[in-house]
């Protein structure tokens, strides 16, 4: 028999969860199908487990920083002990999730979901059907198609490892590459970046973008530009990576080419859902070309970032067209990025490469703050975009705190400030939120 509900989601990432737990709370009959871990990637192999083995790695550079300040003595990241606490955190997070999910009386359907038609789902030889129903899949790991791609890792067998390598290879230029090749590098390994252009973080501040490859480089890290591989070949105890006639010795492969979205396999092709290469296009209310059939979260086709804060926005927005508390297209407001480095790079809003008549840029050096002396926050500089009325409409910052400043400055971007409002808001000192705001 097949069971029938109003909302049916596919996945239990933060594109449903979030949104899927309150909807449930007001009386709609949910269910939600996940065929892996509950939660998706963010929560079990992404964000969480890798902000967790940061943070001795974020503390590691303030010792460093500090010493001939105030500190001497330097400490050593113990990986094991580190992992072993990462584990800790995160091992517990489904069933914390599914606690969640399952109080407010989500039926949590385990299995891989597949369409039968525009209403129906199949489960494990179940159908379930529902009037809307939610592709929230997320995206996987993508992998080099070249000879050896089987010697390589992705991201989660990083997040995996028990003890690292003396080596580290790691093909790519995004988040997870320089991310990963921070915590290695702290960590005591050797690494060797391997970037297929000549930039990195293509969608960040270009200068700061090269000033933090920089940094990484005084920290120990081999960088090449414009090298692509061709081959993965094992050499009795140690990998090959080949580029034509140039080959890199090393211990361990990270292919961090990117990320692709989780379509395969779904049947949308046979129920007749548009599908690109970079996800599922949506309309302004997240609806595939079939109406009642709608996507959130990384699994979408769209020109703003495919991040964990991103995938609860849509959530929360489907989770109110559902309730029927808005009818209205989603109005996404200003998001923020940050790669967690050391130190930290992060932005929100416009950032153009120049001013013009009507943007001024102004860019600020960090060491020139007294706060930032006596944090020794010093390396890195920060960026502020007004308009003609001298609200701020963009932000970036090079800093081991740059998450923090950003989060300050959100508010101001997001609801176009004045300088008048700006000044009756006001912030703890001495802060870096004082400082932040105070520069505008």
């Amino acid at each position: 028999m097949t069971e029938k509900f109003d909302v049916l989601y596919l996945g239990s990432g933060h594109g449903t969860f979030d949104g899927a737990i309150p909807l449930a709370a007001r009386g709609k009959k949910v269910a939600i199908i996940e065929a892996d871990l509950v939660g998706g990637t963010c929560p079990n192999r992404g964000c969480n487990a890798k902000i967790t083995l940061d943070q001795p790695v974020l503390l590691k550079t303030q010792v460093a920083n500090f010493q001939g300040y105030g500190l001497t003595g330097e400490p050593t990241i113990d990986w094991a002990a580190n992992y072993a606490h990462e584990r800790n955190v995160i091992n517990e997070l489904p069933n914390m999730i599914t606690g969640l999910i399952e109080q407010v009386g989500i039926t949590l359907i385990h299995g891989y979901g597949k369409f039968v038609d525009d209403h129906t789902v199949q489960v494990n030889n179940q159908t379930y059907t529902a009037d809307k129903i939610v592709i929230a899949t997320g995206q996987h790991s993508h992998r080099l198609v070249i000879p050896g791609t089987e010697l390589a890792h992705d991201s989660s067998d990083f997040l995996n490892l028990e003890q690292l390598p003396n080596h580290l290879t790691i093909i790519g230029a995004g988040y997870i590459a320089l991310e990963f090749a921070t915590m290695a590098l702290a960590a005591g390994s050797q690494v060797t970046l391997l970037m297929r252009s000549d930039q990195a973080l293509r969608s960040f501040h270009q200068p700061f973008v090269e000033s933090l490859l920089a940094n990484l480089v005084q920290q120990g890290l081999d960088l090449r530009r414009e090298w692509q591989p061709t081959a993965f070949n094992q050499a009795d105890s140690q990998l090959e990576v080949v580029s034509g006639n140039e080959t890199i010795m090393t211990d361990w492969i990270l292919d961090a080419t990117g990320r692709r979205p989780n379509t395969a396999n779904l049947g949308l092709e046979a129920i007749g859902v548009t599908v690109t290469d970079q996800g599922i296009p949506v309309n302004d209310h997240l609806q595939t070309n079939i109406a009642n059939i709608y996507a959130s979260g990384d699994v979408i086709a769209k020109s703003q970032p495919k991040l964990t804060p991103t995938a609860i926005f849509e959530s929360l927005y489907l989770m109110h067209t559902f309730a029927g508390d808005t009818t209205a297209p989603i109005q996404y407001p200003a998001i923020p990025s940050v790669v967690f480095t050391s130190p930290r790079l992060a932005q929100v809003g416009t950032i153009p490469e120049h001013a013009t008549e009507n943007v001024q840029v102004a860019v600020n050096d960090l060491k020139d703050d007294w706060y930032r002396q006596t944090t020794r926050d010093v390396a890195g500089h920060n960026l502020l975009v007004t308009d003609s009325q001298q609200r701020l409409i963009g932000a970036a910052e090079l800093g081991e705190q740059a998450e923090n400043t950003i989060n300050t400055l959100l508010p101001a971007i997001q609801y176009k400030l004045t300088p008048a409002q700006r000044e009756q808001l006001v912030t703890l000192f001495p802060s870096i939120g004082f400082t932040a705001w105070n520069a505008i």
